[in-house]
């Protein structure tokens, strides 16, 4: 049972996330645009550290080789998502778009990719622990210039900042109903929970490759590609030093 509470904390610390556009008000541009390739960068790190470190290894443990094919289904699917939802994760605060049909059609595809979340974490902490912690270490890590982007898209959109928070906050609430879902079903379908985690790591290694490490690419500057490179690099190592620090 415990495992569910530390799901639903989980979730309740990503949710939460979903308010950090608020924090960017008081920020100056150009300094955001400082820091967020480094977040960009450490994202891409967690989730690749968590995908072969920790999701990936603890699915192969419990169903075997077999599972890798869900590896692909995975990438599969996460590509289908982006390319038909709009599930495009904007890592810059300057993103814009001046058309309330499109804010509301991020404000969807926003709301399904944290359905989404909140099941890959119920299934992670369902596995174990660590790996638990390790699959909303990573999610988290991706969440907050994903946030950043998404909360600027609203604004740009016609939002009032106030109204960008409250919309992005409510996007982000349906988490608790991937929890709920996976705990009142996938338990109870034997050899679920590995395919689940099979579609995550699959879904990580997309979101990483085809997505972050693009933007990562955009830098020019010797100086940022020094930076991106260490801290990617810093995203895997707390990833594998936490997978062996919590306990099972």
């Amino acid at each position: 049972m415990y495992e569910f509470y530390y799901a639903i904390l989980s979730v309740v610390l990503l949710s939460l996330l979903s308010l950090i556009g608020i924090f960017t008000i008081s920020v100056k541009k150009e300094l955001l645009n400082k820091v967020i390739p480094a977040l960009v960068a450490f994202a891409t790190g967690s989730l690749l550290g968590a995908a072969f470190f920790n999701i990936l290894p603890e699915a192969i443990e419990k169903a075997g080789g077999s599972v890798m094919i869900y590896v692909l289904v995975g990438i599969m699917l996460f590509f289908i998502l982006e390319s038909y939802i709009n599930w495009h994760h904007c890592h810059d605060e300057s993103c814009e778009t001046h058309y309330h049909p499109v804010t509301y059609l991020n404000l969807i595809g926003d709301a399904f990719h944290n359905f989404i979340d909140g099941a890959l974490i119920a299934a992670a902490f369902l596995v174990s622990i660590p790996t638990g912690f390790m699959t909303a270490f990573a999610i988290a890590m991706h969440e907050i210039p994903q946030e950043i982007g998404d909360f600027a898209i609203l604004v740009h959109g016609g939002f009032s900042r106030k109204k960008a928070l409250i919309f992005n906050f409510l996007s982000s609430m349906t988490s608790f109903f991937g929890v709920f879902a996976v705990f009142l079903f996938a338990i109870k379908v034997e050899g679920l929970i590995p395919i689940i985690l099979a579609i995550a790591g699959g879904g990580f290694i997309y979101i990483a490759t085809a997505d972050l490490i693009p933007e990562i690419h955009k830098a020019t500057n010797k100086k940022i590609i020094v930076v991106q490179s260490l801290t990617l690099l810093l995203g895997v190592i707390i990833i594998i030093l936490l997978s062996n620090l919590i306990p099972e």
